[in-house]
């Protein structure tokens, strides 16, 4: 049952045709795996805990740098040197008393990614290729849906994993590049929210995910580009039988 303070607090949702109080008892009971606290994160973290998803794990290992703070809202000067899921999760809280947030500190690696993202539907924030397909296979391998994002610079790129439906990340990317990307603040912002969105509309079951769809933004021009993603027959994660590649819409 939803309190009245949660009713309160969720009335311009609620009344959202389709949403109703059915659909803010889904989010409340919902449990979503945040893999990432930086920009993307920020951004994720902040809606996902506004919307009401009652439980929220962030896995992060590293510590709050100056250099984030063009991008990672979550934090402030007063956090440098903190870890990110620790201040993640008592600033979320404080958000809404009426989520749980579990700040996890680790370094995602083969040997605990499974024990780290449980069940939940699992959230790409990172900033590199390698975690995200570690991330990836967990999500294929036990049919997780796994909501990605991307940016650089000005740029940003997201879409929705469904497994046995949808390509996996694997199906679109193929090169490990190397070193940290530089970040216009804005864009993990729009990307980010964009990500929200989707693992809100799923928990929900309402409207229509970017499955099968990349979603490409670009700040500079102000522009919103998509392409249709078509599964690898020769991907090493999802092996599905299918013609490969990207097709603009």
């Amino acid at each position: 049952m939803l309190s009245d303070r949660e009713l309160a607090r969720y009335n311009r949702q609620i009344m959202i045709p389709g949403w109703g109080n059915e659909g803010q008892e889904k989010l409340k009971k919902a449990k979503v795996a945040v893999a990432g606290a930086g920009g993307l994160g920020s951004a994720i973290l902040l809606y996902l805990a506004a919307a009401g998803v009652g439980n929220i794990r962030v896995i992060d290992n590293d510590k709050v740098d100056v250099t984030n703070l063009n991008r990672q809202v979550l934090y402030t000067d007063a956090d440098v040197g903190r870890r990110k899921a620790r201040v993640a999760a008592e600033r979320l809280e404080a958000l809404n008393y009426d989520i749980r947030v579990e700040g996890i500190v680790d370094v995602i690696g083969e040997d605990n990614v499974s024990e780290l993202v449980g069940d939940c539907p699992i959230v790409d924030a990172m900033d590199n290729l390698p975690t995200r397909f570690l991330l990836n296979r967990v999500a294929v391998r036990r049919k997780l849906p796994l909501f990605h994002g991307a940016v650089y610079a000005w740029e940003g790129r997201a879409t929705t994993v469904i497994p046995g439906e949808t390509p996996c990340l694997r199906c679109l990317y193929q090169d490990v590049v190397p070193g940290k990307p530089p970040v216009a603040g804005v864009a993990p912002a729009v990307i980010g929210c964009i990500q929200a969105g989707e693992v809100v509309k799923y928990l929900l079951g309402q409207g229509d995910l970017l499955a099968g769809r990349l979603l490409i933004f670009d700040g500079l021009a102000m522009k919103f580009n998509e392409m249709k993603v078509r599964r690898d027959p020769d991907c090493p994660e999802c092996g599905v039988r299918s013609s490969p590649g990207l097709h603009r819409t």
